[in-house]
């Protein structure tokens, strides 16, 4: 009995010091402590207002919310920058009258990554994805599910290439 009161005590201890610099997410951060992600400008064809602030906004809640890093403004042992550089629509299919069935919004960001600690892991890389919607639909109904998906993919794909090593 005194045996299993030792080990359930000091299960948790060894449990939380054996996971090191893995968070519960897979993410490797290293020796890490800080991040920043520097804004997203919008060098798109297609402006969309607020598309640059709110992509930021979800890089930076991604990165909080399944690392134990802290923003900062300056100074980050990880940076994150870059630029929306895609953002377009365009038919997909078509119906037997020759006309669009299915419309395709397509988001592609360049994104620069640099490790302050390691070097080796700094990396330029574009990331992209896509969201389809009915032709007889306008984008403005369909945008905030279309961007929290995009947003959502994109982000995810960055962490993983960054932090993850997938």
């Amino acid at each position: 009995m005194r045996a299993l009161r030792l080990i359930l005590l000091l299960l948790p201890i060894a449990v939380s010091t054996s996971c090191g610099i893995y968070s519960f997410t897979g993410a490797d951060t290293g020796n890490a402590k800080t991040f920043q992600v520097n804004f997203f400008q919008n060098n798109a064809e297609l402006i969309e207002p607020q598309l640059d602030f709110d992509f930021t906004n979800a890089l930076q809640d991604l990165i909080q919310n399944q690392t134990n890093l802290n923003l900062v403004n300056s100074g980050g042992d990880l940076i994150f920058e870059g630029e929306i550089i895609e953002y377009r629509i365009a038919p997909m299919t078509a119906t037997a009258e020759n006309t669009a069935a299915q419309n395709r919004l397509t988001m592609a960001v360049m994104v620069r990554y640099f490790n302050t600690l390691d070097e080796e892991k700094d990396f330029e890389q574009r990331f992209t994805f896509f969201y389809d919607y009915p032709a007889n639909v306008q984008l403005n109904s369909v945008k905030d599910e279309a961007h929290e998906e995009l947003f959502e993919r994109i982000t995810q794909d960055i962490f993983n290439t960054s932090l993850a090593n997938w």
